[in-house]
């Protein structure tokens, strides 16, 4: 009995959403995303280490490497030290388990920054906030000892489980019904191999919620209409171009019962048909975003959505086929699908932190890793007073971040800029 629970603790199944990933991952397609947060003074190595490894202490689902089953991969405790480094390359790169102790993270800093680099296999954006958010408090704590001394007392206890919360809900008469049409992918001379542009657009909150008040939405849906009228108003829509597709991952634990660390997210598409709808306006574009929003944010096509990546996971012939084989049919398959999309938005919302902690911090960004098909992606956070719209981008033009940036200033919303300066055009 006591080998059988240690076996349980040392290793577990990837997730309905996670066994794909590591499939079809590679250098050009990372599935990796990044949280940074910037503190309001220098960051200190050696404590940042420390609190990374207190975190995984109470996080220990992250304490894992990837190893390859006959069918599947699956999760195995990793008993190596974290690497903690100085931040030396482009956001979201393809994390080399050789390089980084087998972990599946990656914990780098650069002056005030301390970024956190996740593959999608190990959680969702929302679940890895929640981890990146105890390495923080941990590092404060540690740095500022006199202002936490009850904090240093008492054990801040993660509550979670690492379900599969994916085949709990998952309900096998739903259907999916996915359009079958292609995307409007976007065009352009690429950055130099390997380089990626990040944009972040550090938004007035306030103003932003009072715009979309005004227009009786929500702050995505608002969002998700200034990046498909940016997308029209810079390449020029015609009648022959496929429509606009904007993919949004949506929070699962808003709609089924949950508390996984695992990922458990599923998406919406808005499909833009610009001439069949008569979208020639932003005005046009937002009504019908908050129409498509509508009709496909309910638990009903939520579910729907859902239990069709659901089921494509559990079918038989595709569990029975051994992994070696299932690498090259899954690849061609992703770089078929990709094509159906034009850009993903994803927004993980606001980022709550402990009153005490909020003193030492500036902001949060969220940031994804784009790739040949989607060269363009937009992922946004909010802290305090100020939502981040983060552009990560291979193109060698920031056009269509440029006119999402005008077209807020000219609506009066206060607008900064921050860039790594990749793309300087």
């Amino acid at each position: 009995m006591k080998d059988k629970k240690r076996n349980i603790l040392e290793w577990r199944k990837l997730d309905n959403s996670a066994k794909l990933f590591p499939i079809s991952a590679g250098k050009k397609y990372s599935t990796v995303f990044r949280i940074s947060a910037v503190l309001k003074e220098q960051i200190k190595p050696e404590i940042l280490e420390k609190a990374v490894k207190i975190a995984l202490e109470k996080y220990k689902s992250f304490h894992v490497k990837m190893k390859n089953g006959f069918f599947w991969n699956y999760f195995e405790y990793n008993a190596k030290e974290p690497i903690i480094e100085p931040e030396r390359d482009y956001p979201c790169k393809y994390i080399d388990p050789k390089t980084n102790n087998q972990y599946l993270f990656k914990v780098t800093y650069f002056d005030r920054k301390i970024n956190i680099d996740i593959f999608h296999s190990l959680t969702d954006g929302n679940s890895g906030a929640l981890f990146f958010k105890e390495i923080i408090y941990s590092y404060l704590e540690m740095v500022h000892p006199e202002d936490f001394q009850e904090e240093l007392r008492i054990y801040r206890k993660a509550n979670y489980t690492i379900e599969d919360s994916y085949i709990k809900n998952f309900d096998k008469k739903a259907k999916n019904n996915n359009s079958s049409k292609k995307a409007y992918l976007l065009r352009g001379g690429k950055l130099k191999l390997g380089a990626i542009s990040a944009i972040h657009e550090i938004i007035d909150l306030n103003a932003l919620k009072e715009e979309a008040k005004k227009q009786n939405c929500t702050i995505t849906q608002y969002l998700t209409a200034v990046l498909i009228y940016s997308i029209y108003k810079v390449n020029f829509i015609n009648p022959k171009h496929r429509p606009i597709k904007i993919c949004i991952p949506v929070n699962l634990k808003k709609y089924f019962p949950s508390e996984t660390i695992s990922n458990f997210f599923s998406y919406i598409t808005v499909e833009a048909e610009m001439e069949k709808n008569k979208l020639d306006n932003f005005e046009k574009i937002l009504e019908f975003v908050k129409q498509d929003f509508q009709k496909r944010l309910t638990p009903e096509e939520i579910k729907k959505t859902m239990s069709g990546n659901v089921r494509l996971g559990i079918n038989p012939f595709i569990k029975t086929i051994p992994l070696i084989l299932k690498k090259p049919i899954v690849r061609l398959s992703y770089i078929e699908i990709r094509k159906y999309t034009t850009m993903t938005f994803s927004n993980i919302g606001r980022i709550g932190i402990i009153g005490k902690y909020k003193k030492y911090i500036d902001n949060f960004f969220m940031l994804i890793a784009p790739e040949s098909a989607e060269k363009i992606k937009c992922s946004a956070c909010s802290y305090e007073n100020q939502i981040v719209l983060t552009f990560t981008s291979i193109l060698n033009n920031d056009r269509i971040e440029k006119a999402c940036y005008e077209f807020l200033k000219e609506k009066g919303i206060g607008v900064k800029i921050e860039s790594n300066r990749v793309n300087n055009q």
